[in-house]
């Protein structure tokens, strides 16, 4: 049964054409899954078409995830869902409540027409590589949240430049790419000055960073910021068996050294707030009435999944800085 259709002088890319006649012809149920298509070969003898033409409709048919190649024998299909016109490989690092905020943000924004898989690397080099490797030529976008993982950017140049969108962290080496991003440096340095008229009556900065899954610039800002304003600061890998003095104040990236703090805080009966203080980053529902509100540092996650799904659709390629503030309350 014949089902390509190519017309000259119409105006439409011939590789358009024969994507469209397999949409069509699957939609008329013409074709189902598992058939196998006309060959390339076959393809461009009957038409006079170049192999790129025709490799250039396969491919992107095989991207939306409608077909699949088989070496040796061919291309056959693989879904009859033709309305799916963007199928999205999403890398995230780890699954908690601010992905997730993303996650749903995104897929709210994306509309129907949009397929999305979504995988994670949970901080692993190997874990990275494989995935990036694996998905290679098989989606129409690839969205990957790097954070600060060594040799990274390597592996997501080996994806087709023109399809690669940055999200949470970005550096230098991955500049050329779309992205939006958190700037850690300034988002930390920006908020301790705006909670600066209330950091004045503590004597010490404290900052918990474990340095493996936390940004980089976090830590950098957060120096500068105290030698600037001639605060005593110190960095600490973890907060175990730490006894916490008056006039301190901790600044927490991890929810569960945030829990520790509390907790110690409550064996030395401590007052948050008055003899000690928390800033915790990433905003969540709980921390406005955990210890009558904990003060946080946060960007808009929602924002960011809206921001990256108008990118996607409308086909932008810009650098977007996602905005962070400092929500005070009681923990300062």
């Amino acid at each position: 049964m014949k089902i390509i259709s190519i017309q000259n002088n119409l105006g439409i890319p011939k590789y358009k054409q024969i994507v469209t006649s397999i949409e069509k012809a699957i939609e008329n149920e013409k074709i189902i899954k598992g058939d196998r298509l006309p060959s390339i070969n076959k393809l461009c003898l009957e038409f006079s078409l170049s192999r790129d033409t025709v490799l250039q409709a396969y491919d992107e048919l095989k991207k939306r995830g409608i077909i699949y190649a088989i070496l040796g024998k061919g291309y056959y299909v693989k879904s009859v869902e033709v309305t799916i016109k963007q199928k999205i490989f999403l890398l995230f690092d780890e699954l908690n409540s601010f992905k997730e905020d993303i996650y749903n943000s995104f897929l709210k924004n994306t509309g129907k027409d949009v397929h999305i898989d979504i995988y994670f690397h949970h901080f692993n080099i190997e874990m990275f590589r494989k995935l990036i490797n694996e998905s290679n030529g098989n989606y129409t976008k690839y969205i990957i949240m790097p954070t600060n993982l060594p040799y990274a950017a390597s592996a997501i140049k080996t994806l087709p430049a023109k399809e690669v969108f940055i999200l949470d962290q970005t550096n230098h080496e991955l500049q050329s790419f779309p992205a939006v991003f958190q700037n850690h440096k300034k988002d930390i340095y920006d908020a301790l000055l705006k909670g600066k008229p209330h950091l004045n009556k503590y004597n010490k900065l404290i900052l918990i960073f474990p340095g493996f899954r936390e940004p980089l610039g976090m830590k950098e800002g957060f120096v500068n910021f105290c030698h600037d304003f001639t605060f005593k600061y110190l960095v600490i890998n973890e907060f175990i068996d730490r006894e916490i003095t008056t006039g301190e104040v901790y600044i927490i990236p991890n929810d569960r050294d945030l829990v520790s703090v509390i907790e110690k805080s409550k064996l030395q009966k401590l007052q948050l707030g008055n003899d000690f203080g928390i800033i915790s980053y990433n905003e969540t529902p709980l921390k406005k009435v955990v210890e009558n509100g904990i003060t946080t540092i946060s960007t808009d996650f929602e924002a960011m999944g809206k921001i990256l799904a108008s990118m996607i659709l409308k086909g932008k390629k810009d650098q977007i800085e996602n905005k962070s503030d400092l929500i005070i309350r009681n923990s300062l």
